[in-house]
């Protein structure tokens, strides 16, 4: 009886010192499991394939014979093996580009697959995609425009019915879609069944978004949606692949809808007192333009374009969508595969080795003085432990002591955001020569933060947080 006893007061000991020091209060807005699983993806590829790559066309007029869609050697296998090697963790199909050629045999719509030479009119892209794609271990995505140059009911109530239709369809026959894309290009000159006209909509209340959304949510409730405003992700303003280097991942999206101008600014960096958790993703396409052509062989973006462009948008806390179109093959060409390539080996050369893992940490201030929240968590390489300071402490800093003198390039800094995105200025302090100096300064950090500073050769590393929205919940840093 007496060893019970003393078990259950070790127990309830045990259970006060748990208690004692409370985990940070969350910082609102916070991320979903959805969009934390997003954030974790880092790099996704984009798909555009259509009757475009056949004509020739960026966008397609809707008019194009369905017969010009023939990719004689299409191999999807071959476009997840490029892309699972190079490190992309997902896949987004364009399914329907603004031309409204389905790459799925649609029974709503005869300018689709089901009508091009292509197996006959058997073949079903998307299909075919999806299946590769889970082949590879690779999550799959759809793109599917709202603005359609072909159907002759664009503009009218009787379209948004149709486009609903084929979500269903989509959603039906292709289960498992983690992310479905739509942009802000709708309305203006089309065939529109042979009226070849123009026609304009309400771009805020044509669609009735909500209604929409709510309808794939009942279908797949864990599917992420992007637009301008998202409501799960949102456009970073350009098709450059950057974000700001302030980049909030929170927006107020009331006064926001897919295809409003003006708002890029807004977009690419965030807003620091946004209602909402919308992070950006970064959109850019591996060529000039999004479909292939062969007279842009030669213009393909270089490993190093693409490196610059990774520590742009997932070096700012995005997520990167590169976009990788086949050719008339059906192929991912070997330009853009050999861009690729050198892309991955450049990623594994620059952050070979983690010179920050398992090193000593000290700080000036962390919570409580409990062990859960020491510095030490910052390099014990578990992304679910995290250095924080007690609540009234916004500002503090920490020393990493690396085990040998080392040529530094990088520091790649990640907040714990499910307590919120928190620091919005530190510094990098490293100990040359006998003192501190300062060799980077920036606002936020968010899911990640890369900072390439000139070359320096150093044991210490400082990071000083000046100002936080809270105090700082910073679950990792590494160091090349």
């Amino acid at each position: 009886m007496k060893k019970i006893f003393l078990l259950g007061v070790i127990l309830l000991l045990l259970s006060c010192r748990a208690k004692k020091v409370l985990p940070p209060a969350p910082v609102l807005p916070i991320p979903t499991v959805a969009q934390l699983q997003w954030h974790r993806m880092e790099m996704n590829a984009f798909v555009h394939f259509t009757t475009n790559t056949f004509t020739d066309k960026e966008w397609g007029y809707g008019d194009e014979s369905p017969t010009v869609f023939n990719p004689s050697a299409f191999d999807p296998v071959q476009w997840l093996t490029v892309l699972k090697e190079a490190g992309f963790k997902g896949l987004i199909l364009t399914c329907k580009h603004h031309d409204g050629f389905c790459l799925w045999p649609s029974k709503y719509t005869e300018h689709s697959v089901k009508n091009s030479r292509w197996k006959n009119g058997k073949g079903d892209v998307v299909h075919d995609v999806a299946e590769a794609c889970k082949l590879a271990g690779l999550k799959f995505g759809i793109y599917l425009s709202p603005w359609d140059r072909n159907h002759k009911d664009y503009g009218t109530s009787d379209y948004v019915d149709y486009y609903r239709n084929q979500l269903k369809e989509l959603f039906a026959q292709y289960p498992d879609v983690f992310e479905m894309w739509f942009d802000g290009a709708n309305g203006g000159d089309g065939f529109y069944g042979g009226k070849r006209e123009i026609r304009k909509i309400d771009r805020k209340n044509y669609y009735d978004w909500p209604t929409t959304l709510n309808l794939v949510r009942s279908m797949d409730s864990n599917v992420i949606f992007f637009s301008d405003a998202g409501p799960g992700v949102r456009w970073v303003g350009n098709e450059r692949g950057e974000v700001g280097e302030t980049n909030w991942n929170m927006i107020s999206p009331d006064t926001l809808y897919a295809g409003k101008g003006g708002i890029e600014k807004l977009l690419n960096k965030g807003s620091e007192n946004g209602t909402h958790w919308i992070p950006a993703e970064c959109d850019v396409s591996i060529r000039p333009g999004w479909f292939y052509h062969a007279q842009e062989d030669s213009l393909v973006k270089t490993p190093e374009q693409l490196f610059e462009i990774y520590l742009k948008s997932v070096g700012r806390g995005s997520l990167l969508l590169l976009n990788v179109p086949p050719d008339r093959l059906g192929l991912f060409n070997e330009h853009d595969v050999q861009s690729l390539k050198g892309f991955r080996q450049l990623l594994d050369q620059e952050f070979k080795t983690n010179l920050a893992l398992h090193t000593d940490v000290t700080s000036n201030a962390f919570r409580g003085n409990d062990e859960m929240y020491s510095p030490k968590m910052i390099t014990d390489g578990d992304s679910e432990t995290y250095w924080s300071t007690n609540d009234e402490t916004t500002s503090a800093n920490f020393e990493i002591e690396l085990k040998n003198p080392s040529l530094v390039k990088y520091i790649v800094l990640q907040e714990y955001i499910p307590l919120g995105q928190r620091v919005k200025l530190f510094l990098v302090n490293a100990w040359i020569n006998g003192q501190w100096k300062t060799v980077a300064k920036a606002t936020t950090i968010g899911y990640k933060r890369i900072l390439k500073i000139e070359p320096v050769e150093t044991y210490k590393i400082r990071i000083v947080i000046l100002t936080s929205k809270a105090c700082p919940v910073i679950s990792n840093v590494e160091i090349y």
